[in-house]
């Protein structure tokens, strides 16, 4: 009597525990899949330039004058060093995007191209609003002095 107990009950912890191993391996399956489906290799791409992105970028427009705090390094110092100048071009979006800053360096027009979201470029503000009616301003290397200058515009 007391064998036949013993073996009943094995037999049930072993089927018991063949369930089991069939439940575990088909929620693995399940998860794996769902993974394999969700997880494409353009939404991985998505998912990685949204966490890139910087959060707090002001409204910048072509013909405004803005201050770009630019990161430099010297040796194993790091310092941040204004560039102030006139937004002459945007491009691209998202990681991308990207701003060309003209600005008039001892007599000479000097143009740097900016990547928004890099890590070199610290910080970003806008000294004033430009009025223009163009999308690209690059008839500004073209001209001299006083004639570059940009009307401001008071209501953005």
């Amino acid at each position: 009597m007391a064998k036949e107990k013993q073996e009943n009950e094995l037999e049930t912890v072993i089927n018991t525990d063949a369930s089991v191993d069939v439940s575990v391996e088909q929620k693995e399956k399940k998860m794996v899949s769902e993974t394999t489906q969700t997880l494409s290799a353009t939404q991985v791409i998505k998912e990685f330039e949204n966490a890139q992105l910087k959060k707090e970028l002001p409204e910048i427009y072509v013909g405004d004058t803005v201050k770009v705090g630019v990161k430099i390094t010297e040796g194993n110092k790091e310092r941040v060093q204004p560039y102030e100048g006139v937004v002459i071009a945007k491009r691209h979006g998202g990681v991308n995007q990207t701003i060309t800053v003209r600005r008039i360096f001892q007599g000479i027009g000097v143009e740097r191209v900016f990547m928004l979201h890099s890590p070199q470029v610290a910080s970003l503000k806008v000294e004033r609003r430009g009025k223009v009616r163009r999308a690209k301003l690059f008839y500004l290397r073209d001209r001299v002095g006083k004639a570059t200058r940009v009307k401001q515009r008071f209501d953005r």
